[in-house]
């Protein structure tokens, strides 16, 4: 992302139904998937602006990630140096089996190589540790804002649960999330493509009135934990368990 994104995210994830929602709906899997202790490590890859790190710092020991230098610069004025890596190539620089979690709240379709990706994430992760993954859903809401947020690509369910192979993870939860927001947004971004010249402003950045941002939060994240197999959604959210292979 650009700085401009960056001072937009800023601005408005730490109340904003979106991002404010999306970081509860993590924490809480990450919660039911393993319970958190203090001395358990965290790797945050693609922390941004490093708002999520920040909320699980109190509950484990975060370590960040990120390759913008924009978002290095956030994330250096929010934790010690020792805790922020700067990703200067494909591999990480820490030890295999060395980490309990690690989180990519919207980061794998940024990267050309999402399978490379995912495999470091086994790499880095103790058996029985827990990877967290949350992505942009179907294609058929791909628009300018993805192309203006560099995304390589949207996903579906099966495409996203491939790139967790059975026989290295055990798959907790997988699910479309932000479903009822569906059909509006699919109509946005159809409108957006025929009429180009009255694209205005996300409604990602600017917070909503209380009331509608109460309720957005809420019709997002409660059904992120209903037993309901979704067929579609704005994103997507994956849980998996690093098998002892």
């Amino acid at each position: 992302m650009n700085a401009e994104e960056y001072a937009n995210l800023e601005r408005v994830e730490a109340d904003h139904w979106y991002y404010a929602g999306k970081r509860e709906i993590a924490r809480r899997w990450l919660e039911r998937a393993r319970p958190i202790t203090p001395t358990d490590r965290l790797l945050d890859c693609g922390a941004g602006t490093g708002r999520f790190a920040q909320e699980m710092d109190g509950l484990c020991q975060v370590t960040v990630l990120d390759d913008h230098e924009e978002a290095l610069r956030l994330l250096r004025a929010k934790f010690p140096a020792g805790r922020v890596i700067s990703l200067a190539g494909d591999r990480v620089p820490l030890p295999d089996g060395s980490l309990d979690y690690v989180t990519a709240l919207d980061v794998l379709e940024h990267t050309p190589d999402d399978a490379a990706v995912v495999r470091g994430f086994h790499r880095l992760l103790k058996p029985g540790g827990v990877a967290l993954v949350t992505v942009p859903a179907s294609m058929a809401l791909w628009s300018d804002w993805d192309v203006v947020l560099h995304h390589y690509r949207r996903y579906s369910r099966a495409e996203l649960e491939r790139l967790f192979p059975a026989a290295e993870w055990e798959l907790v939860h997988s699910n479309y999330t932000n479903v009822f927001a569906f059909p509006a947004v699919w109509l946005l971004r159809r409108w957006r493509r025929w009429f180009p010249a009255g694209q205005g402003a996300r409604a990602e950045d600017k917070v909503p009135s209380s009331w509608l941002n109460c309720l957005l939060r809420a019709s997002f994240v409660r059904p992120a934990f209903w037993r309901v197999r979704f067929p579609f959604g704005v994103s997507l959210l994956l849980v998996a368990r690093r098998r002892a292979v």
